[in-house]
């Protein structure tokens, strides 16, 4: 049973043979990309997948239809799910942008309740924004208010306790190892309540 006549084929292109960008699908030239990115040569990847290798040549040069199984093995071999042999990555430019920061080397930024480490400071139009920060209040009333911003919030506690506070929710305490994500937008503070001050991991991303 071949994808076109398949009763249980997995929807992935359009009625008129085109992916969602509108460009003509070519699962040989996929799968020889894929193949190519691996550095396989045509036997190893045939006996990755557990297909003939003339099996796979003719996929290849679209000299074949696979049938749906032929197309699970395909993706088994490749490591990757059956819809993803018919949707390329729209962006395939790699930008290679990287920062690293010592050890207490980050930018300090301080607050009257926080004092804050900005980190990877090198990179600019980030799409997170890292911080450590030692969190120095000990009272909700040390807030002026809720802080809020743009964006979602990881929070990760590296040592000590504290309450995490939100707009929406009921306070809850976080120790070591502990995490909480959260909507930025929605109005939240932290305090610490161990005998030193705590210290969290913070990341804020920006909404897409």
């Amino acid at each position: 049973m071949t994808l076109e006549n398949s009763q249980s084929r997995i929807e992935i292109s359009r009625q008129d043979g085109t992916s969602q960008e509108g460009e003509a699908l070519n699962l040989g030239e996929r799968v020889r990309g894929l193949r190519k990115e691996r550095s396989w040569t045509l036997e190893q990847a045939a006996q990755q997948m557990g297909l003939a290798r003339s099996t796979l040549s003719k996929i290849e040069n679209g000299q074949m239809s696979p049938t749906y199984e032929a197309l699970k093995k395909l993706a088994v071999g490749l490591n990757i799910s059956v819809p993803q042999l018919f949707t390329p990555p729209v962006n395939t430019q790699v930008s290679g942008r990287m920062s690293v920061t010592k050890a207490d080397n980050g930018t300090a930024l301080a607050t009257t309740t926080y004092e804050h480490e900005l980190l990877a400071e090198s990179l600019t139009q980030k799409k997170m924004l890292p911080y450590r920060t030692r969190v120095r209040a000990r009272h909700i009333d040390e807030f002026d208010g809720w802080v809020r911003h743009d964006g979602e919030e990881y929070l990760y506690v590296l040592t000590g306790i504290v309450i995490l506070y939100t707009e929406f929710y009921e306070p809850v305490e976080l120790r070591r190892g502990d995490s909480a994500y959260y909507d930025a937008t929605m109005g939240h503070n932290v305090i610490s309540i161990s005998e030193e001050d705590a210290r969290i991991l913070w990341v804020t991303a920006a909404r897409t």
